[in-house]
């Protein structure tokens, strides 16, 4: 039975809703395990939002599973109407939070952190709504070389994606990502947190035909866990 509640957990810089749709199973089972998905943190990365509105779509057809979800299929709104990394300040929003490593510095534009951690609202709004909702588990799509970023404890999860999609599973990305939430969640919040790099420039079709049933078996898997 679908059970679904729609809200915005804060505006965007062009003060657009930064929506989420919350899916809940049936009342006769208690949920106990909650999970966030999150697309279009990277604004031109147009196969994560794809996955992630593929994805709202069969949830609001049917939502069989034993969790509770949270999808924020357009988390950098701004960014996806204009089909840019960044925000509508052209900060890099996976560079801005407050995490320990976090540095003004960048040798690249395209991954300016701002002037300062949490300077934008949209990550204001995220680490408000994380406080809030204590996720489980945090999956945020994005797209570059297909890999499964993991950070905390998660790997059992990711082994899933794996088994559907063929990935790689890393626990370094390779390169140093500070203000980044994987580190800020999954490392320094107990919150785990799995970054989905589907592959850049894959048929859109065939991105919906292997990683919602690679995503859906990981959801059917975390409500065994209840």
């Amino acid at each position: 039975m679908r059970q679904v509640s729609i809200q915005s957990i804060g505006p965007s810089v062009l003060g657009l809703p930064i929506e989420n749709y919350q899916f809940t199973p049936s009342p006769h089972i208690k949920s106990k395990r909650r999970l966030l998905i999150l697309g279009g943190v990277h604004g031109d990365e147009t196969e994560g939002v794809t996955v992630a509105l593929g994805l709202l779509n069969e949830f609001l057809k049917d939502y069989p599973y034993a969790i509770t979800t949270s999808l924020i299929p357009r988390f950098n709104v701004d960014g996806v109407l204009l089909k840019t990394r960044s925000n509508y300040n052209g900060v890099d929003l996976n560079r801005n939070l407050p995490t320990k490593d976090w540095t003004p510095h960048c040798d690249n534009p395209r991954y300016f952190p701002g002037p300062k951690p949490l300077s934008e609202p949209e990550n204001q709004a995220l680490v408000t709504y994380l406080d809030q909702y204590q996720p489980h588990l945090i999956l945020s799509l994005h797209s570059w070389y297909p890999v499964i970023n993991v950070n905390g404890e998660c790997l059992k999860e990711a082994e899933i994606l794996q088994k559907h999609t063929h990935y790689k599973i890393e626990k370094d990305i390779g390169y140093p990502t500070p203000g980044s939430l994987g580190t800020y969640a999954g490392l320094e919040r107990n919150m785990p947190t799995i970054t989905y790099e589907i592959e850049r420039g894959a048929p859109l079709t065939n991105c919906l035909k292997l990683h919602i049933p690679a995503i859906q078996a990981m959801i059917r898997a975390m409500g065994e866990l209840n």
